[in-house]
């Protein structure tokens, strides 16, 4: 087996010294931090841990076949634990308020992510940017731990894998996390399964959103920039959940011309989350991200912005057409 990073023999001794452990993820979970959660939540109960899963948001309809026993719950106050565990979160704050003050009663935070923006939360930090997922970091450590992957942890990890490297689409894929796909195949992933839920089954409210998307998005800066608005109202009128705007933003991403996609959510009457896709490798979105207080990666970032809906758009945009300008 190839050498690992003195940072996973230090989080592996933490772990072996711990009883009581709970693994928690950012609010609006996608398919890295849903599948990071569970699978390092089985393997540690697999090594007879007592480990609770903790995610402030439910986990969004597409991922649920990876959770049948629903071993992801809402944080509960008053407990403690020798070990706190962060999966694919950069930041404190991202893991919600709720989460924040549950799990306030710990002996040691362990923050395992890939994010660039990531602040170096914890006590121990694993953060590797260089990673296309979280579930590649969680794969290694189990791994290197030689604990079994069952086919229930091989699915929760190729999910992770899978969803944040685009189906392996986008840049950031490596030679690696192919050969971690193969790996997690060969122990068991339904990869038919996975594809299915995952890919090729969406609820008729998203399919309504959809909809909504192609009728009214935008196209400015000689058409390198696409964006859309999602409204409180939009979701009311077509039945969706907020998380059903997961992907949307790769329809417009799409365009040929388009360099950088945008999505401006509502989330209060002056409160705009803003989600940045790049395509090209001279726009960094986690940098423009970065100017209005957000984070995540060069080629997918986000924020969440105070102000008028209109203000927030036109700083946003200007941003970008800043950025863009300065690649040439």
């Amino acid at each position: 087996m190839k050498p690992h990073p003195k940072i996973i023999d230090r989080i592996l001794g933490a772990l072996r010294e711990s009883q009581t452990v709970c693994v928690v993820g950012h609010i609006r979970p996608d398919g890295d931090c849903v599948g990071s959660q569970l699978a390092l939540t089985l393997a540690l109960r697999g090594e007879g841990k007592r480990v609770v899963c903790w995610n402030e948001d439910p986990i969004p309809q597409k991922y649920r076949f990876l959770d049948p026993d629903g071993l992801i719950e809402k944080p509960k106050p008053d407990l403690s634990f020798d070990c706190v565990i962060s999966t694919d979160a950069a930041s404190l704050e991202r893991l919600g308020k709720r989460v924040g003050e549950s799990i306030s009663q710990r002996k040691l935070l362990i923050n395992i992510d890939h994010h660039a923006s990531n602040r170096r939360f914890g006590d121990m930090d694993w953060v590797s940017s260089r990673q296309p997922s979280t579930g590649e970091l969680i794969y290694r450590l189990l791994r290197a731990a030689r604990w079994p992957i069952t086919p229930r942890i091989a699915d929760c990890l190729f999910t992770a894998v899978s969803t944040d490297t685009g189906s392996f689409q986008y840049p950031s894929t490596l030679p690696a996390t192919l050969h971690i796909a193969g790996e997690l195949v060969a122990r068991g992933a339904n990869l038919a399964k996975i594809c299915d839920e995952v890919y090729q089954s969406f609820p008729l409210p998203r399919a309504r959103l959809l909809k909504r998307v192609y009728s009214r998005f935008r196209l400015t800066a000689k058409d390198r920039i696409a964006y859309f608005w999602l409204k409180q109202a939009d979701f009311a009128r077509t039945g969706a959940e907020s998380a059903d705007s997961e992907g949307l933003i790769d329809h417009i991403r799409a365009i040929d011309p388009v360099v950088v996609a945008c999505v401006f959510e509502e989330v209060g009457p002056e409160t705009t989350r803003v989600s940045l896709r790049s395509k090209s490798d001279k726009v960094d979105v986690n940098e423009i991200a970065a100017q209005f207080g957000g984070g995540g990666h060069a080629a997918a970032a986000g924020a969440r912005i105070e102000g008028t809906p209109l203000a927030t758009q036109r700083r946003v945009i200007a941003a970008i057409k800043l950025a863009l300008k300065r690649a040439g």
